[in-house]
């Protein structure tokens, strides 16, 4: 078994209130009154107050926006190109303010033997794996992977991969980092997928370090995996890459799936590991929007703010994908006893429609 001895996380430097995100997209979309009205009251059912960017624009005037186009037309719209070129540039330095947060004082960086990097917001090669060891000055011959485009599961999928690389090399400290830059896809298109996306997502960075258990410090242990792919769900939620950027399926069925599944997904779980629900002590899930979480609540009969820590990162951070889960786990911590008997159940979503699963204990 492996454990998670240590969670940084970092935010870009634009703070936008949801009010500031909604007034420029009625902007962008070209709305009339009644349709400005229809979005205003979507933007303020989301229970998102705040979310961060790389970029200015969104609580600015049009005459200060540096990354969307000043004409009226507002031609020509970012390309895929000037959105890969704003991701190579602010991606990595957010990377490695969350592992500076990460790794703090428990470890030099020179000690971390295997490095993950997850993101599917951006990508190049050299990519944001080469990007970290440079910048961080990490050993040239570290062992080093990436997790694209698996969107907001991904990083419970290099948690998974993190404990196989600890249950076979007992000196190892695996460090993983989640990056996303979601923002920088916004679409200019009036539809109900590009509404969706920028009516959630927002820009973040998570780290984790990963231990074996034979090491010494103190954390909580990763007991087991467990990940399902719901079919049926597959073309409800999609994440693929067009000329202008990388575009968001997010239907509004999604909620209906996971409310209709979820309940049977975390029996699986809990069978393969020999537990019952009344067993967990916190539950870490993935604030993927309100209505993924009211259906989550409700498919478990959840009554007692079991979830609201996952409400608290979607009021003041939005929907960062990957990072996400990580910066819930992080919330969950402080509360955690250490006294062996507290069990944390742990679950995100993504592209497929993918379910993916953790249980730890502590």
């Amino acid at each position: 078994m492996s454990k998670i001895i240590s969670i940084g996380t970092a935010l870009p430097s634009f703070r936008h209130k949801q009010d500031d995100i909604l007034h420029f997209m009625q902007h962008i979309y070209a709305m009339n009154e009644n349709d400005k009205r229809k979005l205003k009251f979507l933007y303020h059912q989301s229970s998102i107050e705040y979310r961060y960017s790389v970029i200015p624009d969104y609580s600015r005037q049009a005459s200060d926006w540096k990354f969307y186009p000043h004409s009226e037309n507002l031609e020509p719209f970012p390309s895929l190109e000037q959105r890969m070129s704003w991701y190579n540039k602010y991606a990595a330095p957010l990377s490695i303010d969350a592992i500076r947060d990460c790794i703090g004082n428990i470890i030099s960086h020179k000690e971390i033997t295997h490095l993950i990097t997850v993101s599917c917001t951006g990508m190049s090669a050299p990519g944001l794996d080469l990007q970290v060891m440079e910048l961080m000055d990490l050993p040239k011959n570290i062992f080093r992977t990436s997790i694209n485009f698996m969107g907001c599961y991904a990083a419970i999928h290099a948690m998974k991969l993190a404990d196989a690389i600890c249950n076979t090399d007992i000196n190892a400290k695996v460090l993983i980092v989640a990056t996303e830059l979601c923002t920088l896809h916004f679409q200019r298109e009036n539809t109900i997928d590009n509404i969706a996306s920028s009516l959630l997502f927002a820009d973040g960075s998570a780290a984790t370090l990963i231990v074996p258990d034979n090491n010494s410090a103190k954390g909580i242990h990763l007991e087991h995996f467990y990940s399902e792919v719901v079919t049926k769900g597959k073309k409800d939620m999609a994440w693929e890459l067009s000329s202008t950027g990388f575009l968001m399926t997010l239907s509004g069925y999604v909620p209906n799936l996971i409310e209709e599944d979820f309940e049977m997904l975390t029996q699986k779980a809990f069978l393969k590991n020999n537990i019952s629900k009344k067993e967990i002590t916190h539950w870490c899930i993935h604030p993927g929007g309100k209505k993924i979480i009211e259906a989550i609540q409700k498919s478990l009969r959840l009554t007692n703010g079991e979830l609201d820590k996952s409400y608290e990162i979607l009021k003041q951070y939005g929907n960062m994908s990957s990072p996400t889960i990580l910066f819930v786990l992080k919330k969950i911590l402080p509360g955690i006893k250490y006294n062996g008997s507290e069990k944390i159940f742990g679950t995100a979503f993504g592209p497929g429609l993918t379910m993916e699963t953790f249980l730890a204990t502590a």
